[in-house]
């Protein structure tokens, strides 16, 4: 068993820090900050500006106007797609079904089609006689390539085949001179001329090439080096490097320094923000809560327990009156239309109490219940008196 702890883990260690990069980093940090503060503190009211304007104006208006949109451009539409295209489509659709398919699926299947049946039996005899006729054309045809033109055919083969064999003796005969010819005239020169005269003043004169390259290269090399590598060099090596180096640390520093003051002035931003957010709290906000606390709402309850209520009482009994005395002018209306129709009509003949309407307005008679079994009377479900 391991008894030892082991050892904590270091923390990486930055790489040291020049002079340059101390000297530089303070004064670019304080001037960053001090351009960058204002900045942020415009752009952050900008964003509180933007945010306001976006809550309160434009989106209520992007509503409105895509409400508007769709009342005057969609809405239209889609009624007069629904309401008259769909429709008028149908209707176009049947009428074009009853007038032109069925009259034409009627035409095809009662006219046409007979018709072409018929036709086609006709082409079909004319093509099975005409079949026949070259049937027969056929068979003189093969009778005279085999009885004619076959022998006459092979003699003239046996003729060309004879004239071409004499013409193939001849010709081999004059090709194996004219070839001999050739060789021993002018390749056999030409291949001793290649081999012993062209050959080796061609490699004089490329080993004569190949050395005055070499030289004119070495030239044109060391001359280009001393003249422009070696102080290209220098330059880049004693003057551009360093430069670099520096312009990348103040590079550095300065992106460094205003993400820092961009944070700086965000902290700060906010800080303003904040008191001037108290400062007009306590400036209008408070005061008109204390008044609406301390003014506004006693005076309201007041006005409400004074004023609103016994308003509201004296209206509700108001109406309560005004609705009795409507009910009391209705039922006197109902009974003065009822004695003018007694006096008029007289009086309407009572229904009999076992006489109830039906469902189409018939009276019928309901079964009277007999009269329940007492202890005076003997009438059971199985004995009748």
């Amino acid at each position: 068993m391991d008894l030892e702890k082991p050892p904590a883990e270091r923390p990486p260690q930055t790489p040291p820090e020049g002079c340059l990069v101390v000297a530089v980093r303070l004064p670019v940090r304080i001037v960053v900050l001090v351009l960058v503060v204002p900045v942020r503190m415009v752009w952050d009211a900008l964003v509180v500006a933007g945010r306001f304007l976006n809550d309160t104006v434009l989106r209520p208006v992007g509503r409105a106007l895509l409400w508007l949109g769709r009342a005057l451009f969609v809405w239209p539409w889609v009624a007069l797609w629904r309401h008259v295209v769909v429709p008028v489509g149908k209707g176009v659709a049947w009428l074009g079904n009853v007038l032109l398919v069925v009259p034409a699926v009627w035409c095809y299947q009662r006219v046409l089609t007979p018709v072409g049946h018929g036709i086609a039996w006709v082409v079909r005899g004319v093509g099975a006689g005409l079949a026949r006729l070259l049937g027969w054309i056929g068979a003189g045809l093969a009778w005279v390539y085999a009885r004619l033109l076959t022998p006459v055919g092979h003699g003239i083969t046996w003729l060309f085949r004879g004239i071409g064999a004499v013409l193939a003796a001849v010709g081999i005969g004059v090709y194996t001179a004219v070839a001999w010819l050739v060789r021993y005239l002018i390749v056999v020169p030409a291949v001793w001329l290649y081999r012993w005269v062209l050959a080796p003043v061609g490699r004089g004169v490329a080993w004569t090439a190949r050395i005055v390259a070499t030289g004119i290269g070495a030239a044109v090399y060391w001359t280009l080096r001393v003249l422009l590598v070696l102080p290209a060099l220098a330059v880049w090596r004693w003057v551009l490097a360093p430069l670099g180096r520096v312009l990348a640390v103040v590079a550095r520093e300065v992106g460094d320094a205003l993400v820092h003051a961009w944070r700086v002035a965000g902290h700060v931003s906010l800080a303003v923000g904040r008191f001037l957010g108290r400062l007009l709290r306590m400036i209008f906000v408070e005061p008109v809560r204390w008044v609406y606390r301390s003014v506004l709402t006693p005076v309201g309850h007041v006005v409400r327990d004074a004023v609103w209520r016994p308003a509201a009482e004296a209206a509700k009994t108001v109406g309560r009156a005004v609705r009795q005395a409507l009910a009391s002018a209705r039922e006197s209306a109902r009974q003065a239309r009822a004695d003018f129709r007694r006096m008029v009509f007289g009086t309407p003949r009572e229904p009999e109490p076992d006489a109830l309407p039906d469902a189409l307005g018939r009276t019928r008679r309901e079964p009277v219940a007999r009269e329940a079994r007492t202890l005076d009377r003997g009438t059971t479900a199985l004995t009748k008196e």
